[in-house]
C-alpha cells in the first residue's frame, strides 16, 4: 500500500437519495480509474433523515448505470456529528445543505465544507435537485457531477 496518508470525503445532499449518492458513485469512479482508490475514501449522507436506509432513487441510478457508473450498494444516512472528525472534505451540493452543515460543524471543522461546483469551472454554484423533476433533471445532475469530480480529482492530486 501506498504510504501518503488516505482522504476521506463526503458528499452532502438533502435526502441522500439523488445528488450526493450520484457524487459518491461518480467521484469514486473517478478514483478508481486514476489508481487512487487505495488513498481515497468515499461516502455521501444527507442533512435531513428522510430516506434513511434506502438505496439512491432509481432514476438516479438508472442514470448513472447508462454511463457505467454504479451507485449498488449505497445506502442513505443522515450526516452524524462524527463525520465532521471523520472526513477530510465535507462538500455540499448546494448553498442550502452548505448552511446547514456549517450550522452542526464544530467551529475547527468548519474550513472542510465546501461547494461541489467551487471544485470546478462549471459557471454555476449549485447541482440542482432533479427529485422532483424528469429524467432530464438527473442527466444535468450527471453532467455536472462528472465534470466537478474530473475538476476534483486534478485539485487533490
Amino acid at each position: 500500500m501506498n504510504d501518503k496518508p488516505k482522504l476521506n470525503i463526503l458528499f452532502v445532499c438533502m435526502g441522500n437519495i439523488c445528488r450526493s449518492p450520484t457524487a459518491e458513485g461518480v467521484f469514486r469512479h473517478h478514483v478508481a480509474q486514476s489508481g487512487l482508490a487505495e488513498r481515497i475514501l468515499t461516502d455521501s449522507a444527507g442533512t435531513h433523515a428522510y430516506h434513511t436506509g434506502e438505496p439512491p432513487d432509481r432514476r438516479a441510478m438508472a442514470a448513472a448505470e447508462r454511463r457505467g457508473i454504479s451507485l449498488a450498494g449505497i445506502e442513505a444516512r443522515r450526516v452524524t456529528p462524527e463525520d465532521f472528525e471523520r472526513f477530510d472534505l465535507i462538500i455540499a451540493m448546494d448553498e442550502d445543505n452548505q448552511e446547514r452543515l456549517l450550522d452542526i460543524a464544530p467551529d475547527a471543522h468548519r474550513t472542510k465544507v465546501k461547494l461541489f461546483l467551487s471544485f470546478s469551472s462549471i459557471d454555476e454554484d449549485e447541482v440542482p435537485d432533479p427529485y422532483y423533476g424528469g429524467s432530464a433533471g438527473f442527466e444535468r445532475v450527471l453532467d455536472l457531477v462528472e465534470t466537478a469530480s474530473r475538476d476534483l480529482l486534478k485539485t487533490l492530486s
